[in-house]
Parts: C-alpha cells; sequence; structure tokens
C-alpha cells in the first residue's frame, strides 16, 4: 500500500550555520506576525524567509511574495548556506520533551519521502476537512521554490517497533542535527543510507496505511502540485518527484506520541450566571463543584479528575466571574438527545463532538453555525493561557459571559477509528506535540531524478 522512498534532503551547512536554533522555526501556519519578526532578529537566514507564514490577506499573495522565496532559496543555494546530502537517505527523527506536569517523552520516527495517493484509495486517511483557499498560498509557494521545507506528520501501526528498531540498527553513529525548538524540545536526525536497511524499511511499509496527524493541507497541496505539472508535461510517471511528498511518520504505538487536548473558552452571549449555566447542563451531566483553592488549583484539580476518569466523558467548567469551577460527567444515554446529525459511533463517541452538538448546541442554544459567525470560541492547548484570558475578559466585562470548558484529549484510536470510516472530526479535535519543526531537512523536488 503504502510507497516510501529515500531522498537526498538538502540541509543547513553546519560549517556556515553554527546555531541550528537560530535558523529552525515552527511549522508555518503557527506563526504570526509577531513570531514571524522574532525568528528573523535571530537570524537573516531563518526558515520563516522560505516556508512563507500563512497570511490571511488576499492582498500579501503576489506572485512577488513566492518569487522572493525562489530567489532566495536559490541564493542560499548558491552561496553554500543550504547544502544537498550526497547520498538517498532515510532520515530518523527524535524528539526528547516535557509536559507540563514534568513527565518527559521520547518520540521516536522516521523521514522520508511517501507516495501520493488519493483519499479515495484507503492508503492516506485523512481526518480533517480542508479547504482548498488554504491550500493554494502553499501551492504556489512549493511550485514556486521547486522544494518541500516542511514534512507531513503521519501515523503508522508497527506495535512491535520493527521498523524503528531496524533504522536504529543501521542509522549513522554521529546525528546530522540535534536543536532545542522555543518550547524546550530537542529534536535530534539522523541518516540511515545503508541499502539493505533502505530495502527492507520499504517492504514493511508496503502494506500499510498512513494516517494523517497534523498537515492535512499539506497533503493536499501535494496532490494538487501533481496535478499541477499532469498539465504541464501531460503525465506525471509513478517514479517521479512530483508523485511523491516529504512525511514524518511516528508508529502509534509509540510511547511517546502525545494529543494534547485543546481547551475551549466559549462567550456565551449576554450575563449568564454559575446558577443558570449549571442548571441548563444538568440535564445532561453530573455536576459537581471543586473548591477549595486558587483558580489555579481549581483548573488543576478538575483536569486531573478528568485525567483519572478512564472511558467516561467529562469536561471541567470554570466560570471565572465567580472564580467557581465545575467538574461534569455525562450522564448515561444524554448523547440521545444530540445525534440525528451524527449517526457514527465514532463520531458520537468524541469528546469535541459531546461538548459541540450535547452541550453548547442541545443544551445552551449554541448552533455551531452562530458559534462561527460570532466567533463565540477561542481555543487553547495551553490551559494556563486560556484561563489568563478569561479572567481578563470576565474583569473587563461586556455583552458576553466567558467560561472555559477543560477538554481530555482525543485518543489516538479514535483518530484511526475514524480516518478508517471515511469520516471528519469537527475543527481542532487533536493537538500532537510536539510539532515537527521546520528546517532540519528539505525536499527540492529536481525533475530529473526517478525514485524507485
Amino acid at each position: 500500500m503504502a510507497r516510501i522512498a529515500p531522498f537526498r534532503g538538502v540541509r543547513y551547512n553546519p560549517e556556515r550555520i553554527v546555531n541550528l536554533e537560530e535558523v529552525v522555526s515552527p511549522p508555518y501556519d503557527v506563526i504570526d506576525e509577531p513570531s514571524r519578526q522574532a525568528l528573523l532578529r535571530k537570524n537573516p537566514y531563518n526558515m520563516v524567509n522560505l516556508d512563507l507564514a500563512k497570511s490571511v490577506d488576499a492582498g500579501d499573495l503576489s506572485d512577488e511574495r513566492y518569487q522572493q522565496a525562489r530567489q532566495t532559496f536559490e541564493h542560499w543555494r548558491r552561496q553554500g548556506i543550504l547544502i544537498q546530502d550526497a547520498e538517498p537517505a532515510i532520515y530518523l527523527y527524535q524528539t526528547e520533551y516535557q509536559l507540563p506536569s514534568g513527565r518527559r517523552f521520547r518520540r521516536r520516527g522516521l523521514i522520508t519521502l511517501v507516495g501520493l495517493a488519493e483519499f479515495s484509495e484507503g492508503v492516506i486517511k485523512p481526518h480533517e476537512k480542508t479547504f482548498r483557499g488554504v491550500t493554494s498560498d502553499r501551492l504556489r509557494l512549493i511550485d514556486a521554490c521547486q522544494a518541500q521545507f516542511s514534512p507531513i506528520f503521519s501515523l503508522y501501526s508497527d506495535p512491535e517497533g520493527r521498523i524503528l528498531n531496524l533504522l536504529e540498527s543501521a542509522r549513522h553513529p554521529q546525528p546530522l542535527a540535534s536543536v532545542d525548538d522555543q518550547d524546550g524540545c530537542r529534536h535530534t536526525l539522523w541518516a540511515v543510507t545503508e541499502a539493505g536497511a533502505l530495502a527492507e524499511t520499504r517492504r514493511l511499509f508496503a502494506d500499510q496505511a498512513l494516517y494523517i496527524a497534523d498537515g492535512h493541507h499539506r497533503y493536499t497541496t501535494a496532490l494538487q502540485l501533481r496535478e499541477l505539472m499532469r498539465g504541464r508535461q501531460g503525465a506525471v510517471a509513478p517514479d517521479s518527484p512530483y508523485d511523491f511528498t516529504m512525511m514524518y511518520l511516528c508508529g502509534m504505538e509509540d510511547e511517546g506520541l502525545t494529543v494534547l487536548p485543546t481547551h475551549r473558552l466559549v462567550r456565551l452571549p449576554g450575563r449568564c450566571l454559575v446558577q443558570e449555566l449549571t442548571g441548563r447542563l444538568t440535564e445532561g451531566f453530573v455536576v459537581e463543584e471543586i473548591g477549595g483553592g486558587s483558580r489555579e488549583l481549581l483548573v488543576s484539580e478538575v483536569l486531573a479528575r478528568m485525567d483519572e476518569g478512564g472511558n467516561e466523558t467529562m469536561f471541567g467548567l470554570y466560570h471565572p466571574g465567580e472564580d467557581r469551577c465545575f467538574l461534569l460527567t455525562m450522564r448515561p444515554g444524554a448523547m440521545a438527545m444530540a445525534t440525528a446529525s451524527r449517526p457514527s459511533e465514532a463520531l458520537r463517541s468524541l469528546d469535541v463532538v459531546v461538548l459541540s452538538d450535547l452541550v453548547l448546541d442541545r443544551l445552551l442554544g449554541l448552533s455551531h453555525q452562530r458559534c462561527e459567525e460570532e466567533s463565540l470560541i477561542h481555543y487553547f492547548p495551553d490551559p494556563d493561557e486560556a484561563l489568563d484570558l478569561a479572567v481578563k475578559e470576565a474583569i473587563a466585562g461586556g455583552d458576553r459571559t466567558p467560561v472555559l470548558f477543560l477538554m481530555n484529549p482525543t485518543r489516538v484510536s479514535q483518530v484511526r477509528q475514524v480516518a478508517d470510516e471515511g469520516l471528519v472530526m469537527p475543527h481542532k479535535s487533536t493537538y500532537f506535540y510536539p510539532k515537527a519543526i521546520t528546517g532540519l531537512v528539505i525536499n527540492q523536488l529536481f525533475p530529473e531524478p526517478k525514485l524507485s
């Protein structure tokens, strides 16, 4: 099923770039303008000059924007800032990181080229909906530069860890790069070029399906680039670089694979007191107040209780206006009140669907359309950041009541089930952490080499 191929990656030249921390960047779609300026101040060779930050202003999407990136890429190649590896490789990619709880993890994966397949073929499986307007920016950038600057993050199943054990036994002794990102996560890259290990790795992936974890729009862009090249060339051969895209692959059984929850700050229209709010929720939930501490301790306590809840559907609820915190445990059968539009059990079991369909729509009367049109929901992976903003908005007052809904993470098994059924999850259902950083390795799309 899955086709993979080694490639000659383009990387920063260690003789020209001494501090790699100054030039790597987060994925383009999480970089706002202040972050972009901060990255540029670190080093003029930072990746944001190539993998341009997302722009929502149509006036910014000029040909000059993309041609400037192309010229910069070519200039850095000529200067020797970026160099290409001599041999095709699969790149082992390890990430060491710490969660706010203090627990440390090591996530293992690999960066390789993956053969493109339409979603209908069942080889590459999405769990999110993509929007063409988002992909057009990336398509113009990749077409102009003829390079893929950041990998798509995907999952595969390998309970015994055969693939990574094989690659680790054949990797070069010294890493190509090791760098800390802005969150203190350490990213390390090794090359594997031994022919036997590469061939066996390709064989092991041949019966695999791949599940996109992060980078749905980047994958759709790769499909669109292939279509673009078919129009220009008349055809794209199965061994053409345009029939592949760069992916970071991680085993879904890997102990270091972490999905963080994305908490919701909801602005309820009008003034809503705790008594009224909890009264509406008791139809579907057992409501238990958590007390006896500062707001930070209350939130920590409710998150700990949720983590211990097993398979029960639970939410935390914090009302900053009255400084009160609650644990919400869904009553048996409650979801039946709000599932007419979602017949799939795979979707009905998702906490994000329970919150959207049962809590917000059915019990609080806030439809998905209204939440979108009036920007009633703000999303936060960091509960402290969400709490801080909720308190500030409550103090400021206004015609809306901010309340914070604390979430449990979506499980990897749920991602797989939804993708296997050909369904898509609601917006902001998953947050795989840490992100794969941009700038460790680049896939330049040379039309001449054939991948086999």
